[in-house]
Protein backbone atom coordinates (compact mmCIF):
# COMPACT_ATOMS: atom_id res chain seq x y z
CA UNK A 1 0.00 0.00 0.00
CA UNK A 2 2.76 2.38 0.55
CA UNK A 3 3.63 2.41 -2.99
CA UNK A 4 0.02 3.95 -4.20
CA UNK A 5 -0.21 6.04 -1.34
CA UNK A 6 3.94 7.96 -1.99
CA UNK A 7 3.22 7.41 -5.96
CA UNK A 8 -0.30 7.53 -6.62
CA UNK A 9 -1.36 5.58 -9.74
CA UNK A 10 0.76 3.24 -10.40
CA UNK A 11 1.35 -0.24 -12.44
CA UNK A 12 2.41 -3.27 -10.81
CA UNK A 13 5.51 -3.16 -12.55
CA UNK A 14 6.21 0.41 -11.19
CA UNK A 15 5.19 -0.99 -7.51
CA UNK A 16 7.79 -3.72 -7.50
CA UNK A 17 10.34 -1.29 -8.76
CA UNK A 18 9.30 1.21 -5.64
CA UNK A 19 10.96 -1.99 -3.28
CA UNK A 20 14.68 -1.98 -2.71
CA UNK A 21 16.79 -3.81 -4.88
CA UNK A 22 18.14 -5.78 -2.54
CA UNK A 23 15.09 -8.51 -1.43
CA UNK A 24 12.85 -6.89 -4.13
CA UNK A 25 9.55 -9.23 -4.72
CA UNK A 26 9.13 -11.21 -7.88
CA UNK A 27 6.66 -9.21 -10.03
CA UNK A 28 4.27 -12.13 -10.02
CA UNK A 29 4.71 -11.43 -5.96
CA UNK A 30 3.81 -7.89 -6.65
CA UNK A 31 0.70 -8.89 -8.73
CA UNK A 32 -0.77 -11.45 -6.67
CA UNK A 33 -0.81 -8.75 -3.86
CA UNK A 34 -2.67 -6.15 -5.84
CA UNK A 35 -5.46 -8.50 -6.99
CA UNK A 36 -5.66 -9.43 -3.11
CA UNK A 37 -5.78 -5.44 -2.40
CA UNK A 38 -8.13 -5.03 -5.44
CA UNK A 39 -10.17 -7.68 -4.09
CA UNK A 40 -10.65 -6.42 -0.82
CA UNK A 41 -11.01 -2.93 -2.13
CA UNK A 42 -8.12 -1.40 -0.69
CA UNK A 43 -6.64 -0.49 -4.16
CA UNK A 44 -8.96 -0.16 -7.74
CA UNK A 45 -7.82 -0.52 -10.97
CA UNK A 46 -8.06 3.57 -12.73
CA UNK A 47 -6.93 2.78 -16.56
CA UNK A 48 -5.51 0.10 -18.46
CA UNK A 49 -2.21 0.74 -20.94
CA UNK A 50 -1.80 -1.29 -23.31
CA UNK A 51 -1.49 -4.84 -21.07
CA UNK A 52 -0.87 -2.70 -17.90
CA UNK A 53 -3.47 -2.27 -15.24
CA UNK A 54 -2.69 1.36 -13.57
CA UNK A 55 -3.93 0.81 -9.59
CA UNK A 56 -4.57 3.44 -7.44
CA UNK A 57 -5.24 3.55 -3.37
CA UNK A 58 -8.88 3.22 -2.93
CA UNK A 59 -8.37 4.26 1.09
CA UNK A 60 -6.82 6.52 3.01
CA UNK A 61 -3.86 5.76 5.07
CA UNK A 62 -5.60 6.50 8.19
CA UNK A 63 -8.72 4.35 7.08
CA UNK A 64 -6.21 1.58 6.62
CA UNK A 65 -4.44 2.59 10.03
CA UNK A 66 -7.71 2.58 11.37
CA UNK A 67 -8.93 -0.66 10.04
CA UNK A 68 -6.21 -2.58 11.28
CA UNK A 69 -6.24 -0.86 14.95
CA UNK A 70 -9.90 -1.84 15.41
CA UNK A 71 -9.12 -5.69 13.82
CA UNK A 72 -5.79 -5.81 16.24
CA UNK A 73 -8.47 -4.95 19.07
CA UNK A 74 -10.97 -6.91 18.02
CA UNK A 75 -8.46 -10.03 18.35
CA UNK A 76 -7.65 -8.87 22.05
CA UNK A 77 -10.95 -8.91 23.15
CA UNK A 78 -11.60 -4.98 22.38
CA UNK A 79 -8.72 -3.96 24.92
CA UNK A 80 -6.11 -1.84 24.29
CA UNK A 81 -4.04 -2.21 27.46
CA UNK A 82 -2.04 -5.71 26.19
CA UNK A 83 -1.35 -2.87 23.29
CA UNK A 84 -0.30 -0.23 25.50
CA UNK A 85 1.75 -2.80 27.70
CA UNK A 86 3.84 -3.99 25.16
CA UNK A 87 4.19 -0.53 23.54
CA UNK A 88 5.45 0.77 26.91
CA UNK A 89 7.81 -2.32 27.97
CA UNK A 90 9.51 -2.17 24.25
CA UNK A 91 10.11 1.62 24.33
CA UNK A 92 8.02 2.38 21.50
CA UNK A 93 5.45 5.00 23.67
CA UNK A 94 7.48 8.25 23.78
CA UNK A 95 6.34 10.82 26.50
CA UNK A 96 5.09 12.94 23.48
CA UNK A 97 2.76 9.94 22.40
CA UNK A 98 1.19 10.30 25.82
CA UNK A 99 1.14 13.97 26.04
CA UNK A 100 -0.55 13.94 22.53
CA UNK A 101 -3.20 10.74 23.69
CA UNK A 102 -3.81 13.19 26.78
CA UNK A 103 -4.95 16.14 24.34
CA UNK A 104 -6.68 13.70 21.97
CA UNK A 105 -8.92 12.14 25.34
CA UNK A 106 -9.52 16.19 26.25
CA UNK A 107 -10.63 16.94 23.14
CA UNK A 108 -13.31 14.12 23.10
CA UNK A 109 -14.45 14.72 26.66
CA UNK A 110 -14.53 18.51 25.52
CA UNK A 111 -17.04 17.95 22.41
CA UNK A 112 -19.12 14.90 24.71
CA UNK A 113 -19.46 17.64 26.97
CA UNK A 114 -20.63 20.18 24.57
CA UNK A 115 -23.92 17.65 23.65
Amino acid sequence: MEAPWTNGASSIREIQQSFPEKGRPAYTTVQTIVYRLEKKKAVRCVKRISNANIFEAAISRGAAQNRLIDELLSLLGGRPKPVMARLVESWKLTLDDVKEAEEAIRKLARRDDSR
